[in-house]
């Protein structure tokens, strides 16, 4: 599949507005960025850089945004047509936000969203 960098920014950001009220409204000091593949060459959808709210202990003014990245050329690569690619977009989001709020990758496993 094809899709040019301003087109998928444009439909990660559709699909950020999707996502529930109350799992993006907790989101403090977070930004959401697109890039076309990691810097070191590993395979991802997304990643979260940052500390969870669970592991932020005097967090507060001057501290720099985590941030969700989402991986342009992974998603492409892994989806056949628009749908997958929306609902894959839409796992990334929903697993990178969970780690945001804490969640480990084995709890999201267990919840689906691995």
């Amino acid at each position: 599949m094809h899709l040019d960098a301003e087109a998928f920014e444009k439909l990660v950001v559709d699909e950020l507005d999707k996502l529930p009220d109350d799992m993006v409204a907790g989101l403090e000091n977070v930004v959401f960025v697109v890039e076309d593949r990691p810097e070191n060459g590993d395979d991802l959808f997304g990643i979260y850089e940052g500390f969870a709210l669970t592991e932020r202990g005097q967090y507060g003014m001057g501290e720099l945004p985590d941030r969700i990245v989402v991986y342009r050329h992974a998603h492409l690569a892994a989806c056949a047509n628009e749908a997958e690619l929306r609902g894959e977009v839409h796992t990334t989001l929903v697993h990178e936000i969970a780690h945001f709020y804490g969640i480990d990758d084995e709890q999201l496993h267990e919840l689906g969203w691995a």
